[in-house]
């Protein structure tokens, strides 16, 4: 006989159950463990987007990156926001380049220097992207009033504030 996949709920609640077995306090693992099957999904989620966008989560990532900068931004910077060395940096920005979603420029004031900066199709695929995720997304919320999407938005922005305390 087949075993059924256990539901999303199910698995969560064997996880905590086990990680509070082992001695871990209960309200901690119930967060903890939410957010981090919240997480896995929506990485699934978003792995088959990238892939439906011809795009690696290398190449998302240097794309993000710009569009949050606002402006345009060196390759070591953009190696250093995506932990990659520079060498990866600049196989990513070639292949991004070819695609006509970046475009490099010279500067003006150090002439061995290039910015990098999105270009308005880079710009118009980040906000597809964005648009298709915001589906998803809304979709993983819908349970929840605005009054309470509110309020987790808060409270995980509170625990946010907080991580760069944390040594971990």
């Amino acid at each position: 006989m087949a075993r059924r996949t256990p539901s999303a709920p199910e698995l969560h609640r064997r996880a905590v159950a086990t990680y509070v077995a082992a001695g871990g306090e209960e309200s901690v693992q119930r967060v903890i463990t939410a957010v981090q099957s919240l997480t896995k999904k929506l990485d699934q989620w978003y792995v088959r987007q990238l892939a439906d966008l011809d795009m690696t989560a290398g190449e998302w990532a240097v794309v993000t990156s710009l569009a949050k900068a606002g402006e345009p931004l060196t390759p070591s910077q953009l190696a250093d926001l995506t932990n990659v060395a520079p060498s990866s940096m600049t196989h990513r920005l070639d292949k991004l380049a070819g695609r006509g979603l970046i475009e490099r420029t010279p500067d003006d004031t150090n002439r061995t220097r290039v910015f990098v900066s999105l270009t308005e199709e880079g710009w118009q695929l980040f906000s597809l992207a964005i648009r298709g995720s915001d589906v998803v997304e809304s979709d993983v919320l819908q349970d929840l009033s605005d009054r309470e999407r509110g309020e987790l938005a808060r409270l995980l922005e509170v625990v946010i504030d907080r991580l760069d305390d944390i040594d971990a």
